[in-house]
């Protein structure tokens, strides 16, 4: 009661009200004193004042003294539950010392505050993946990447929802990609499909974590799941903590639950199946095949698919915003300085293209009648450069946008006037390189290495079409369009299976002209999915083809997770039609396959 009538009188009190606020305020006050301002505070407080002369009545009194104090004393009661504690990880943008706090540099700007604690659905889909992984991952590649996939996906899944994100179109379209991905090593027996899937996957759930659209956000945000491991393992520590904490009660139930769950099956499913062959058959095939000697190699990948589940959840309840990373734009250059340089190339190209359109429409006996070379000769001879010209091609056209002249509509439709046409024979650059790598497969055959840089001029032209839209409908798209290119390359790249279209032009070639003869010694190092292919060459050049698969395969013992469709399918084949002989006919066959002892001439050397 004694603070009300100071406050109603404050103007004849003034000295004994400092007084009393040096000696309420000493604790709280220095802070905010020292950070910015500590004058404005003591001009706000005479403000209530003029109303307070006016309302001696007492029922009043206790109102204006509550919206006084809750103004004077807001530094000493209210000020420091606001802004003292707080939140501990709320030192990002946004945040009161936000601007002064300077020590975490550009990614200061890019964190999010901490995300809710965890819920149970996510730790128990935190579990499942690692269990999965223990369980599942240390026999081989298979389906099972894409059944640890599931319950990881799930947990990011519930994090993001617990965290109030929704679910937008392009985080379905990264996040089915990823997983379609995954199919390929369910599919194929091949390792480098295989792998640039696998890469490719992690690559778009990282994209589907952090939803990144700009450049540098598509580029480091396919990486950006790494930057969220640690702190995603420190939230489910805390998480299960906190939780533990209040809830001993369910976790002992839940604990006594899945003991008496698990002793049930072991003792039903032992009885069963020592009653019934096929169903201790049925029950072994289905069981992962773990022993002890593989404990450490178990304790790893469980690990593994601990902290990788938890930082999949943490980067979707809390995102890092990787678009927050902007590149200052080049500075702009004159017209004449930056078109001058870019339509001397296009002539450069247009006469290039002259030329090849002059060979590819049949002017091709003119050539060797100038150069003396073969038509292989002649086609192997400019693939490589004409890949490198693309690829070369494309970091013009990106160092140009960035110094190109940013003016006004002008400026713009003359970067769409030298562009275009660029990137426009282009293309055609990448149609020749094509056809050159078409004529030289048609002469040796189809390797891997072969059709790899094929597949990878093939998509180098769709970015340049891309390119080409994005300078008529706009480029907000295009980093996405881009990285969706990329995985659906990959993605149809796995689902040709390589190995099987190489011995499938193979067996045709050696089959339309048997004087070519086959290369046994390459075809032989293919995988389970050039099986079918290889199985049609007559005696004996299937069995030295198919011996060495056929050893890999009918003697690999991997669990049905971890053997692919390929794996399979070339299994039931050579059960059904093994190869014939000891091997000692295949050294009666020449090095192309040719039983007269073929031997290659010194033009047929193949660098690639």
């Amino acid at each position: 009661m004694s603070d009300q009538p100071s406050e109603a009188s404050r103007p004849q009190e003034q000295s004994p009200e400092a007084g009393a606020q040096q000696q309420s305020e000493p604790n709280p006050e220095p802070e905010p004193e020292r950070k910015g301002e500590p004058k404005p505070e003591p001009e706000r407080k005479p403000k209530p004042e003029s109303p307070a002369p006016a309302a001696p009545a007492a029922p009043a009194a206790p109102a204006a003294s509550d919206k006084t104090t809750a103004t004077a004393g807001a530094p000493s009661r209210v000020g420091p539950p606001a802004a003292g504690p707080g939140n501990p990880w709320q030192n990002t943008a946004g945040a009161p010392g936000g601007k002064d706090s300077t020590e975490d540099g550009v990614t200061a700007r890019l964190r999010p505050p901490a995300p809710p604690l965890i819920r149970p659905a996510v730790l128990w889909s935190v579990l499942a993946t690692a269990v999965l992984s223990a369980l599942l991952l240390g026999d081989g590649l298979g389906v099972n990447l894409l059944i640890v996939a599931v319950p990881a996906a799930l947990a990011a899944f519930f994090a993001a929802r617990s965290a109030g994100r929704r679910l937008r179109p392009w985080t379905a379209t990264w996040a089915i990609g990823g997983l379609a991905l995954l199919v390929v090593p369910a599919l194929r027996d091949a390792g480098l499909p295989t792998f640039l899937a696998v890469v490719s996957a992690f690559a778009l759930g990282s994209l589907a974590l952090h939803g990144s659209r700009s450049w540098p956000g598509v580029l480091i945000g396919s990486l950006g799941l790494f930057d969220s491991i640690v702190p995603g393992i420190i939230w489910g520590v805390r998480g299960i903590r906190t939780r533990a904490d209040g809830s001993r009660a369910r976790w002992g139930a839940a604990l006594r639950t899945t003991v008496v769950a698990f002793v049930l099956l072991v003792v039903f499913g032992t009885l069963f199946a020592s009653a019934d062959a096929a169903f201790a058959d049925l029950l072994g095939s289905l069981m992962p095949d773990a022993s002890f000697a593989e404990g450490p190699w178990r304790i790893f990948l469980f690990a593994l698919g601990l902290a990788g589940a938890l930082g999949a959840a943490y980067a979707a309840a809390a995102p890092v915003r990787w678009d927050g990373i902007t590149l200052s734009p080049g500075t702009p250059r004159g017209r004449v300085e930056w078109a001058l340089p870019l339509i001397v190339l296009n002539l450069l190209f247009a006469a290039f293209i002259a030329l090849q359109l002059v060979v590819l429409l049949g002017g091709y006996e003119k050539v060797r009648a100038e150069t003396g070379l073969q038509h292989a000769e002649y086609a192997r001879q400019g693939f490589w450069q004409l890949l490198w010209a693309t690829l070369l091609t494309l970091l013009v056209i990106a160092l140009a946008l960035r110094r190109a002249p940013r003016g006004g509509s002008r400026d713009r439709t003359l970067v769409r006037a030298v562009l275009g046409p660029l990137c426009a024979l282009t293309l055609v650059v990448v149609a020749s390189a094509l056809r050159r790598m078409d004529l030289y497969v048609d002469e040796y055959g189809l390797t891997r290495l072969r059709i790899s840089v094929a597949a990878m001029e093939l998509w180098l032209g769709v970015v340049l079409l891309l390119i080409l839209a994005a300078g008529i409908f706009g480029a907000r798209f295009l980093p996405r369009a881009v990285a969706v290119s990329a995985a659906a390359a990959v993605l149809a790249f796995g689902l040709l299976s390589p190995d099987a279209l190489i011995a499938e032009q193979n067996v045709q070639r050696f089959a339309s002209h048997e004087s070519a003869g086959i290369d046994i010694a390459y075809v032989k190092g293919l995988s389970a999915d050039a099986v079918p292919a290889l199985d049609r060459l007559p005696e004996p050049e299937r069995s030295c083809a198919l011996r060495i698969i056929q050893r890999e395969v009918l003697h690999a013992d991997s669990p049905w997770y971890a053997t692919s469709w390929g794996e399979a399918r070339a299994k039931e084949i050579l059960e059904k039609r093994p190869v014939q002989g000891d091997g000692r006919d295949c050294y009666r066959l020449g090095t192309d396959g040719v039983r007269d002892g073929y031997e290659p001439d010194d033009d047929g050397y193949d660098p690639y």
